[in-house]
């Protein structure tokens, strides 16, 4: 089968390599689509902290925003999810430590993560062999698009959990990528005041036809009280940032990574009575999250830009910033939707 393999720093591929097989307790799944994030760039990059640390290395298949049908089963696991429609967690622990005991599997020290880290090959090829317990079954009503677009929902939406809106809240939401756009989804379905913060460009007019409260850029943000901010962004001073702007007794939550360390006064945090919350993995978010797609409540579909073949992925890897700033748009491929600005998700379908 075709599959995008990145060699070593700045290097990547399409390689013809062996189909996955359903060893005990996974399947087979044919990949309908998958998404390029800025950690798959990170990667690409050579900088990902993870191949600093030994626990990833190259070559690296990546890809962990996908969704596809189950093709073949391995022993152990339930035959009816043959056929069926699937996106998969992304994080996969032991299953036996205490974290995992407790339901924090996607902060287990020893998980895998899909297309990441260990050794498990990601999505961004023609199929995928993943843990029959990472799957979740999508229903008709969320389709290809939709799919890939769960596992960074989910982190969305823990986002916009961390925030703990409520009617009529106002929040301010720091960065209009992926991440951020998608928490402007959710959090206005919570009924909140939603406005987004980011660098005049394409993804700010994105967020400008998403009916939002207010899109605003460093010199037009207006002084007003917020009750909880959202850094999606990833740059290093943002976080200080987000805590200086929240109103005391409000919530500061953090799901952008900079690449370098974020200074944060803890003594504003105390002062203020300000609750900060990090935001690690759409784990405990992914049912929620396609529920919100198969309802109508929130269509994430407007957030992708384009949709490539496998072998225009490493021009848009090379295109496309690493962790600490926003994406860059997609060099190429056909827009899914003209009349608008080009959303920051880049999608790949393996079959065309």
């Amino acid at each position: 089968m075709r599959a995008l393999v990145i060699t070593g720093p700045g290097r990547a591929e399409v390689q013809e390599v062996d189909p996955p097989t359903a060893a005990p307790g996974e399947v087979v799944v044919e990949v309908e689509r998958a998404g390029i994030c800025g950690t798959d760039a990170e990667i690409f990059s050579g900088h990902m902290s993870y191949l600093e640390q030994g626990v990833s290395r190259f070559p690296m298949r990546i890809g962990h925003e996908w969704c596809g049908r189950v093709s073949a089963v391995g022993t152990g696991v339930d035959p009816g999810w043959l056929d069926r429609r699937v996106m998969g967690d992304t994080m996969l622990g032991c299953g036996s430590c205490r974290r995992c005991r407790r339901g924090h599997r996607h902060v287990c020290a020893a998980r895998e993560e899909v297309g990441i880290r260990g050794a498990r090959a990601g999505a961004l090829a023609e199929q995928l062999a993943v843990p029959a317990s990472s799957l979740h079954a999508l229903p008709d009503a969320v389709g290809p698009t939709s799919g890939a677009l769960v596992e960074p929902g989910g982190n969305a939406l823990r986002a916009v959990q961390g925030a703990q809106l409520s009617d009529g809240d106002r929040v301010l939401i720091m960065g209009p990528g992926t991440i951020g756009l998608l928490s402007t989804l959710f959090a206005r379905a919570t009924g909140a005041e939603v406005h987004v913060l980011g660098l005049p460009g394409p993804h700010l007019e994105l967020a400008r036809t998403l009916g939002l409260d207010g899109v605003w850029d460093d010199a037009t943000l207006p002084d007003l009280p917020w009750d909880a901010v959202i850094d999606a962004a990833g740059a290093p001073l943002l976080p200080a940032r987000a805590v200086e702007l929240v109103e005391p007794g409000g919530r500061a939550v953090f799901i952008g990574l900079a690449g370098t360390p974020t200074p944060v006064d803890s003594r504003e945090l105390v002062l203020a009575d300000v609750t900060a919350v990090g935001v690690l993995s759409a784990s405990p978010a992914l049912e929620e999250t396609i529920a919100a797609y198969a309802s109508g409540t929130v269509d994430p579909c407007p957030i992708v830009g384009s949709t490539i073949a496998l072998e225009e992925v490493p021009d848009v890897l090379a295109a496309t910033p690493g962790r600490g700033r926003e994406g860059a748009e997609p060099r190429r491929g056909p827009t899914t939707a003209p009349a608008r600005p080009r959303g920051p998700k880049v999608h790949i379908d393996p079959h065309l």
